[in-house]
């Protein structure tokens, strides 16, 4: 599946996502965290700030499943670790949205570039159970 435009329009310019990766039981969602988003070429990352020892990055590339909350929806989805020259792109989007934040330097670092997740849509009936 994928995102709508509308619905990355709308995530993107909302800017209050929050990530709730499955925890250790594969069915029990984990404490929504709010996270900074970027929206590349049709599709949806994130980092972590703390790289990947981001607890939240943590259970998101174990369990590769979650939900997340933004613009007034509530998704499951699908979380991918990302590497490769698609990161300097998503650097170029976070310095044009977040350019004002002191915050900024720490997001486009080489450990938050090691946490880099992409996000998509998943089919309801399959969000509730771990992918292998």
């Amino acid at each position: 599946m994928n995102w709508s435009d509308d619905e990355l329009s709308k995530i993107d310019q909302a800017d209050d996502l929050k990530i709730a990766p499955f925890r250790e039981d594969g069915a029990t969602y984990g404490t929504p965290t709010w996270i900074w988003e970027v929206v590349v070429d049709g599709s949806l990352y994130v980092r972590g700030y703390h790289g990947q020892k981001s607890r939240w990055y943590q259970a998101a590339v174990h369990q590769k499943a979650g939900r997340i909350i933004a613009a007034g929806m509530t998704r499951t989805v699908a979380f991918e670790p990302v590497d490769g020259p698609i990161n300097d792109r998503i650097d170029d989007a976070y310095r044009a949205k977040y350019r004002k934040s002191q915050y900024l330097p720490p997001m486009v670092s080489t450990r938050a570039r090691a946490a880099t997740v992409r996000i998509t849509p998943r089919d309801e009936n399959t969000s509730r159970r771990r992918i292998a």
